[in-house]
């Protein structure tokens, strides 16, 4: 997913730091040679510390780990959650119905600005958003106002069709749909060039 994402927006003409635990493995520096110029990667948060707005592509079992090594790099960003609080075979949410992955991620990154966004559908569809029938849908839900129409625009540039679901609270509907292209993709067997929309009468 970080790879996907930090090509797709850099394309766009964004500056991307990846944050990640070693930023000398083979693995980020394949992927930080094949965006160009436009990419680099570091530590976790001294790359959180240099971003104007954050990025968790993390799996759900790191999440937690890696907010507490942004730490206070977080304070008053804009962090866009992708991740849902999968079980380790993808089968199920651990935490849902009253609450949520981005809620509690709100909670362990006191102080930032929280939305979720990018957890509905494969990291392919990232990448290049792009469908005989028309743009796919992505949902946007966070409660910072005044963060959100950049946040918007920076789903939007990915492809997508972008829906404002509302706050923060949203975030317990919109992992469970998540979890739902993932069933469909995996044990469906509809692979993952696929994605949800909307029609309109």
């Amino acid at each position: 997913m970080w790879g996907a994402l930090g090509q797709s927006w850099a394309s766009s003409g964004h500056e991307i730091i990846f944050g990640v635990p070693r930023p000398s493995e083979a693995k980020t520096q394949n992927t930080v040679t094949s965006i160009g110029a436009k990419a680099s990667a570091k530590r976790v948060a001294e790359a959180a510390a240099l971003g104007e707005i954050v990025v968790l592509a993390t799996p759900w079992a790191a999440t937690e780990a890696a907010i507490r090594e942004a730490g206070a790099a977080l304070r008053n960003k804009a962090v866009i959650d992708c991740t849902n609080p999968l079980t380790a075979d993808f089968s199920a949410l651990t935490i849902g119905t009253t609450d949520s992955g981005g809620v509690q991620v709100a909670r362990w990154a006191g102080g930032a600005s929280v939305f979720k966004a990018m957890n509905q559908t494969g990291a392919h569809n990232m990448i290049k958003a792009t469908f005989k029938g028309g743009k796919p849908v992505m949902f946007v839900c966070g409660d910072d106002e005044t963060r959100k129409p950049v946040v918007m625009r920076l789903v939007a540039e990915l492809g997508f069709e972008t829906i404002d679901a509302g706050g923060l609270a949203v975030a317990r509907l919109l992992e469970p749909y998540g979890l739902l292209w993932i069933h469909l993709a995996l044990r469906r067997k509809l692979g993952c060039e696929f994605a949800f929309g909307i029609l309109r009468r």
